[in-house]
């Protein structure tokens, strides 16, 4: 099964990213938008791996301080746009810890710099410039989750695990 480690967000943060989506749609910004259900940010992608329970284990063993999340900047992989938070050092901490303890104990993950981001829409192309409005936005993070990733009817649908 597809997994990967990941912050879920508030309804708040949600509702927040999904209208600043709906302004980008609106200025003919074309792409694949993610559903706003599917709204993350991930800490560690494992990928292909059948054995959920031991990554929970693991995530039980590392401590997770509360901590704020807020919405900063914008940014782009290629062509994926996506939408930044504020330099956490809480956030930074946890995730080489928590992906130490992959590593520590077998379980595979990509390991690529962590650039904390909540992807907003894949292949984005425009037919003109436009602005990212990113919406003042925050949450209180004190949870990470096991999600797991899968096709149903052609469309991408992630599960807590």
């Amino acid at each position: 099964m597809r997994l990967f480690i990941a912050i879920r967000l508030s309804d708040g943060m949600q509702k927040s990213l999904v209208a600043c989506m709906h302004d980008l749609k609106k200025r003919g910004v074309e792409g694949n938008y993610v559903p706003a259900r599917n709204l993350h940010m991930t800490l560690a992608f494992i990928g292909e791996y059948d054995d959920p329970g031991k990554v929970k284990e693991v995530i039980s063993k590392v401590p997770l301080p509360s901590f704020r999340l807020a919405l900063s900047e914008k940014g782009n992989f290629g062509n994926i746009l996506w939408a930044g938070v504020k330099g956490n050092q809480k956030l930074k901490t946890y995730v080489k810890e928590l992906r130490d303890a992959l590593r520590e104990n077998g379980v595979p993950f990509e390991n690529d710099k962590f650039v904390p981001h909540i992807t907003l829409i894949r292949k984005v192309s425009a037919k003109k410039p436009y602005q990212v409005h990113l919406p003042r936005a925050e949450m209180t993070v004190e949870s990470v989750s096991l999600m797991k990733s899968e096709m149903k009817n052609g469309k991408v649908v992630y599960q807590e695990l």
